[in-house]
């Protein structure tokens, strides 16, 4: 059953439908219980009325109906659920649900064989290397990886091609994580000056940082919502981001801002998605990671819980904004140097993206030998 099945408008229904179905599997053991999305009725409890008294009902039921097997009652009860920081503790302890199996997203081996699993009904070409789409896939799920090839598919498909080619499925990748290419947007002369020196600016200063400097292509033709892309190759599985690669995310991040401000001597709105994801970048690593020297290694985290500022005193919060600020103010800075000291490659690249709007990783390494 879907955890959301169990709760409906009338008082104490739900309860009552817990009670039916713990009857019916007693009668049918020895049986498996399998509940769906069980934060929809396993939540923690609360002091609340209305709704959520009758959820608490719910719950309270089924605490109940799980204590009370007997040793001649084999019944297994399975629960699944994406959100497990929700549930209540009650639910959690040994009897009920003791054993959690988490279920991470897949390594390279693991996105290998899914891949394999969607590709056996679709005709591949010979040129198509699932283990190399692997390798660019780091962080990806089962479902988004399904995607992909579905969405190489249609583009073979809409090309009239017999198979999917590796540029279908590289084509796919690119829809699915920047978005659909946009030829029909005419773009003026300014705009595309604009965005190649952006887009230039993000490659030259990642070239120049040792954990950024994977480029695997430049491009200023619109996709999505995006003017233009930087594209960086995901050749290994993480567990751990250190220091070091925060901060040179950063830079990198800023790299776009920092040659409009140095090449055109003017700001665009082009680069408002890169502070907003520098900015959060820099907020976690001075709140929840602990990363910064006069903040100290605490963790701050606001969205688990709202009062926790106040446990350290008023002047938190300025420390905090100064602090990130600071950081921001830094990679700022690092980012104009490294252009600085490596103008004639920013306007050669620029040059290049005006003039053919797609630089690949090869092409791009060429102006450095």
């Amino acid at each position: 059953m879907s955890g959301s099945e169990f709760i409906e408008m009338f008082a104490g229904l739900g309860a009552s439908r817990v009670r039916t179905l713990f009857e019916k599997e007693k009668k049918m053991a020895p049986a498996i219980i399998f509940i769906d999305e069980i934060d929809a009725i396993g939540a923690r409890r609360t002091n609340a009325s209305g709704a959520e008294t009758e959820n608490n009902q719910t719950l309270n039921q089924l605490l109940v109906e799980m204590d009370g097997f007997d040793s001649d009652h084999t019944i297994i009860v399975l629960a699944a659920t994406n959100r497990p920081e929700m549930l209540d503790k009650a639910l959690l302890r040994p009897g009920r649900f003791d054993r959690r199996i988490t279920i991470p997203l897949p390594d390279m081996r693991g996105r290998e064989e899914i891949l394999k699993i969607h590709a056996k009904d679709k005709k591949l070409a010979d040129d198509v290397d699932l283990k190399a789409i692997a390798g660019d896939t780091a962080g990806f799920t089962g479902a988004e990886l399904e995607n992909i090839l579905n969405e190489a598919a249609i583009l073979a498909t809409v090309n009239k091609e017999d198979s999917i080619s590796n540029k279908d499925i590289d084509d796919a990748l690119k829809k699915v994580t920047v978005g659909v290419e946009k030829h029909s947007r005419i773009m003026s002369d300014k705009d595309k000056r604009i965005t190649a020196y952006h887009e230039a600016g993000h490659a030259i200063v990642s070239r120049f940082l040792e954990t950024q400097k994977d480029i695997k292509e430049v491009s200023i033709i619109p996709r999505g919502i995006a003017g233009g892309y930087t594209m960086y190759k995901t050749n290994e599985d993480k567990c751990y981001i250190s220091k070091t690669e925060m901060l040179e995310k950063l830079i990198a991040l800023l790299g776009g801002r920092a040659s409009e401000k140095l090449v055109i001597n003017d700001i665009s709105t082009g680069a408002s998605n890169d502070l907003e994801v520098a900015t959060d970048i820099a907020t976690k690593m001075v709140t929840i990671y602990g990363m910064n020297d006069k903040i100290g290694p605490i963790s701050i985290d606001l969205d688990k819980n709202p009062y926790q500022m106040q446990l350290f005193g008023e002047n938190i919060e300025n420390a905090i904004g100064n602090e990130v600020k600071e950081l921001i103010d830094n990679s700022y800075i690092q980012a104009q140097r490294i252009l600085i000291e490596h103008m004639d490659k920013l306007h050669e690249l620029a040059s290049i993206l005006m003039e053919k709007e797609v630089v690949s990783s090869e092409e791009f390494e060429k102006l450095f030998n």
